[in-house]
């Protein structure tokens, strides 16, 4: 199958995604050797460069390694998914109970290492929910519930952690959106949650290390408390 000559454009993509075509639709499978990068230059109408970068790329995604004298060889047919794709494709379930492992160690972490400032920082943020509790917007309600937590995660001061909250928040934003959408949670009590909010805060600026990681364990343990929680 030839390779074709490409267009002018932005070669390295066209090539990268040429390549691709011919690993993923199975004309080079798993273990076989690529062409060398002039023969892939010529057939590409590029110069090997640009072959090059488009095998970079290519390594990148997970399709192809390079093995020191012996050439670049097909390692997978599909590209390997980042981790912010596999989050979005993940059940909810999933990603819950992943959460729980995070926040609660968080929580923990959180009052032990606090500092003024992250106790003044839980405060403007638990304020902030009960503003957005009074608005209709169930959006703007989670945002700011994801805020709350945002701030325990942060109060633990461990990078890696506050990163990992980070990746999840589009997912949880987007699960609790819809959750609240059908159940009509806040109907009945638009700021849902708010005293166990309330006691987060004060066992972190307190220093309860098991008491806040308890508290935060049972607002994402219950899917409805998960609401308040955010």
């Amino acid at each position: 199958m030839p390779l074709g000559e490409l267009r002018p454009s932005p070669l390295v993509e066209q090539a990268t995604a040429r390549l691709r075509e011919q690993i993923t639709g199975g004309h080079w499978p798993v273990g076989t050797r690529l062409p060398g990068e002039t023969t892939l230059a010529k057939e590409l109408g590029v110069g090997r460069s640009t072959v090059r970068e488009a095998l970079r790329a290519l390594a990148g995604a997970g399709l192809v390694r390079a093995r020191q004298g012996a050439g670049v060889f097909v390692i997978a047919t599909e590209p390997a998914e980042d981790w912010p794709t596999r989050l979005r494709r993940a059940a909810v379930n999933d990603v819950y109970e992943v959460r729980m492992a995070l926040e609660v160690h968080a929580a923990r972490l959180a009052a032990r290492r606090r500092t003024d400032d992250d106790v003044a920082a839980l405060r403007a943020a638990l304020e902030g929910r009960r503003a957005a509790s009074a608005s209709d917007d169930d959006t703007a309600f989670v945002d700011a519930d994801i805020a709350f937590h945002a701030a325990v995660v942060a109060a633990a001061h461990n990078p890696v952690l506050a990163d990992l909250f980070t990746e999840f928040t589009p997912v949880l934003r987007t699960g609790l959106v819809d959750l609240l959408a059908l159940t009509g949670l806040r109907a009945h009590g638009p700021n849902h949650a708010d005293d166990a909010h309330e006691a987060i805060l004060r066992a972190v600026a307190d220093g309860d290390a098991e008491g806040a990681a308890e508290i935060v364990r049972k607002e994402v343990e219950d899917p409805f408390g998960s609401l308040g929680a955010g």
